[in-house]
């Protein structure tokens, strides 16, 4: 029997700067899923309807449902939190190092 088991990062914080970036990566994460269920023959309809391939969540990000954008930015919070937890730096190119206080001045 499978039993997830991922890397705890329950210690990780994630720094204010990265807080866009985590919105960013959440309305990414929803485009991608999208793509794929249009890809898969889904359309918009009113309540997910499995047999008729309908769900009400193709719609742009900006229209989701609060709960649904949560679930988006879990999974981006998850992807920040691991990065950092694996010792990778987050710095948007031409942000000076020096603004990034837990950076050790090597960009990734």
């Amino acid at each position: 029997m499978y039993i997830p088991k991922p890397i705890d990062t329950d210690s990780v914080n994630i720094p204010e700067e990265l807080e866009q970036l985590m919105e960013q990566i959440a309305e990414n994460v929803h485009e991608v899923w999208s793509k794929g269920r249009m890809a898969e023959g889904w359309t918009y309809g009113p309540v997910k309807n499995e047999l008729t391939k309908e769900t009400p969540y193709l719609v742009p990000y900006s229209e989701l449902p609060e709960g649904e954008k949560e679930y988006d930015r879990n999974t981006a919070m998850a992807t920040i939190k691991l990065l950092i937890h694996l010792g990778y730096s987050i710095i948007r190119e031409g942000a000076q190092v020096e603004d990034c206080p837990e950076s050790d001045d090597t960009p990734v």
